[in-house]
Order: C-alpha cells, then sequence, then structure tokens
C-alpha cells in the first residue's frame, strides 16, 4: 500500500481516497508522482511532503522528503523544470513524517542557505539537523544537530535576519528529561532557541525561551521590519489550557513577554498536530492564524495585532462551517494579506483563498485555487517580490505552483 502522503486522520485533516482529476488552475506548473511501486526512490515524484522558498535573486527552490532522504534542488521557471537535486546524507532513525513536520529552506546574503529537517524514534523524540549552502545551494555542509544537549527536539526552523544572522527555534525536551530525573512533573516541552552567528560552524549554545509549551505542533517564526523575530506557538498556559502565544525578541536577541493571541481554552492533554501560521506586514502589523480546539473556540481562526503583538483583534473564524477547514497559512506581500486554507467537502480537498486590503479589517470572499481527490499536503504560499504562490504538493498530480492574484 503506498506509504507517502500520510495524514493523520486526528482533528479535521482533509483528506481522501479518490482518484478524480484535479481542478484545473491558471498559471500553475505540475509534477507528477511516479507508480507505487517506483516511490522507494529519493525523487521528487515519491515526495511525502515538499517545501518551496523563492532566493533573493527570484529562483524558485524546493526540498522535499521521499526514500527516507532530504533533497534539494531549484527551478529557474517557476518549476516547469528543476536541477538535479542535492541529496542530503541518510539519518539513522527515520525522518520525522508527523503531521507537522517537514524540511525547510531559508535564504540569506552572499549565496547562503540553510536547511533543517529532522528524524525521530518510535517515541516521538526527535533529532534536528541543519544543512549550510556557501554556494548557492551548489553544495551543502555535512549535516550538524541544532543542539548535543537535549534528548529531543522537533519543528525545527531556521531564519536569516536582515543582518545575515540564522535565528533557529524548535520545541525541545531537555527541561522534560531534567524534571524526568527529579520525579517531578513536567506539562508539555519548552520553546528553544540558538542564533548561528559563524556561518558553517556550530550553533550558540541553545536556550529556552519559554517552558511548557505543545510538544506536537509547529511554530510560526516572521521577523519585524526592525529585525527582531517573532515566534508564534501554542503555549501550555495555567490548568493545562494550550493556546496560542507570541513572544517577540529584543534587539539583543533575547525573549520579550508572552502574550496571548486568543482565549480558546483548549484544555486538553493531547496533541491537535496543527501549528498556527505568522506573518507581519510592512506596516508591523501582525497576522495570525491557526487551528482551536477549545471550549470557546473550536475550527480555524485569524486575528492581527496593531500593538507589536501585545493585544489581538477579536478572532475570525474561516471558511465554510459545513466543510472540515484546517491547515490554514497566511502571508502579507505587497500590501495585501493572503489566507489559505484547506477546506474538505466530504468528497474532495479544496485549497480556498481569501485577500485582504486593509490589514486584515476586511477580506474578500473565499474562493477555491486549487483542489483534490486525493490525499495532499499542506498549503504554502510563498512570495517572489510582491508575487505570491501557492506552493501545494498531491498524491496523484505532485507539485505545483499557482500564482494567485488578490482579490477586490
Amino acid at each position: 500500500m503506498r506509504t507517502h502522503l500520510k495524514l493523520a486522520a486526528l482533528l479535521l485533516l482533509a483528506a481522501s481516497a479518490g482518484v478524480a482529476n484535479l481542478a484545473q488552475a491558471h498559471d500553475g506548473a505540475s509534477h507528477h508522482h511516479e507508480t507505487a511501486a517506483a516511490c522507494a526512490s529519493s525523487e521528487l515524484a515519491c515526495a511525502s511532503v515538499a517545501t518551496g522558498a523563492f532566493a533573493p535573486d527570484g529562483k524558485l527552490w524546493l526540498t522535499w522528503s521521499a526514500g527516507g532522504r532530504i533533497s534539494i534542488a531549484s527551478s529557474p521557471d517557476l518549476g516547469k523544470t528543476f536541477s538535479t537535486p542535492v541529496t542530503l546524507p541518510a539519518t539513522k532513525l527515520p525522518l520525522d513524517d508527523g503531521p507537522d513536520a517537514r524540511p525547510k529552506l531559508a535564504f540569506g546574503p552572499n549565496d547562503r542557505v540553510a536547511v533543517t529537517y529532522a528524524s525521530r524514534d518510535e517515541k516521538y523524540n526527535g533529532h534536528a539537523f541543519i544543512a549550510r549552502s556557501a554556494d548557492g545551494g551548489k553544495t551543502f555542509s555535512e549535516p550538524q544537530p541544532i543542539t548535543m544537549d537535549s534528548p529531543s527536539q522537533r519543528f525545527e526552523t531556521a531564519v536569516f535576519d536582515p543582518n545575515g544572522r540564522v535565528f533557529v527555534a524548535w520545541i525541545d525536551k531537555r527541561n522534560v528529561a531534567a524534571a524526568k530525573k527529579q520525579g517531578k512533573k513536567y506539562a508539555g516541552a519548552a520553546l528553544a532557541y540558538a542564533w548561528d552567528d559563524k556561518p558553517g560552524g556550530a550553533l550558540e549554545a541553545a536556550s529556552i525561551a519559554r517552558d511548557n509549551s505543545c510538544e506536537c505542533c509547529r511554530i510560526a517564526v516572521a521577523f519585524k521590519s526592525s529585525g527582531e523575530p517573532v515566534v508564534m506557538f501554542r503555549n501550555i498556559f495555567d490548568g493545562g489550557i494550550r493556546d496560542h502565544a507570541t513572544i517577540t525578541f529584543s534587539d539583543a536577541g533575547k525573549p520579550g513577554q508572552l502574550y496571548r493571541v486568543s482565549e480558546d481554552d483548549a484544555k486538553i492533554d493531547a496533541c491537535p498536530h496543527q501549528g498556527p501560521s505568522l506573518a507581519i506586514g510592512s506596516d508591523g502589523a501582525y497576522h495570525a492564524t491557526w487551528f482551536a480546539l477549545g471550549r470557546k473556540l473550536k475550527g480555524v481562526y485569524y486575528a492581527h495585532s496593531e500593538d507589536g503583538g501585545k493585544t489581538f483583534s477579536e478572532p475570525l473564524r474561516i471558511g465554510d462551517q459545513n466543510a472540515q477547514i484546517s491547515r490554514p497559512y497566511v502571508l502579507a506581500a505587497g500590501g495585501t494579506v493572503y489566507l489559505a486554507y484547506k477546506s474538505f467537502d466530504g468528497e474532495k480537498t479544496s485549497i480556498d483563498l481569501m485577500t485582504s486590503h486593509d490589514g486584515g479589517r476586511t477580506w474578500s470572499r473565499p474562493r477555491t485555487v486549487a483542489s483534490a481527490a486525493n490525499a495532499s499536503d499542506h498549503p504554502l504560499l510563498i512570495a517572489r517580490q510582491a508575487s505570491v504562490y501557492l506552493s501545494w504538493l498531491t498524491m496523484k498530480e505532485g507539485y505545483r505552483l499557482i500564482a494567485l492574484e488578490p482579490q477586490s
């Protein structure tokens, strides 16, 4: 049975096992998957997840997981063709293929590229790695652990700041292990971070930004225009409430105060497996979207902040309430805010898009920009200057890059 593009059945993941053709979308590049028998290779045709990103020169890059390996390739023609992939060394443990896990790309000055990914054991203890390139992705260094001081790291994210330093954040279990040795309880895991100040060398020693975060949801990272990173994650508040929060780092690279995004009142001792998405506009506004499973809020929501994340607008529920809505992703580019999400109607999965031209105060009606009747990866939004694209992988059609036009 085909195992790639597995979708967790937990909590409204939009998937189906049909074989209908993907709906036609404008300006899209598509790379078809191979037959099931061929999908033990590391080729893109066998990918389980794929993450697209644009380099500073406008070239499309893609990293994916297939055949137990991480590969990276570039495209000069918006995904119509790809270069011969660079395939990273195999990990000792299987690659982390959980619902919120994927390899990621980041681009910096002077042809610098960083790729992060993780492996994990059967108990979901992760081992996160970073591989770097100093020649524009032609070659990559030997992957290095992002930290040697923790029994588990997952959902790692690396981003270059405006000065060319790499900021890395992840979910870390070092304090879980320490508490266990002392016979103490410890809820969830911790939000950890490190700076990569020496390109190609080891990351600086990891620091804990916040104890007691959700241990199984990805985090989101965005930069303020002044260069400070902002992290959005599912925090565990008093009483075991797993609601989302942001931490804005100072200009010295240290974590600031934690601010709550919304009062979902999610008192659950379980893993939603759906992390948030965060974007910061050129006007400094924070745009947040997330999946809620609380006593007050359930479903997918959006909110914005105009005071640096201290307070957020009233949450706006997203999507058709008669469908299963999941995996929201937000991006701000060219004065427009884009919000894409999955919508499953019982037969097919659609990627729906909303846009806002006034900083998230009002939104266009949702419109479907792509669909599939088979299993698919999460929708990602990526930008090349002011042009925005949907980056999406489906089981049958493969990788697709679809140009998006903002609605009025």
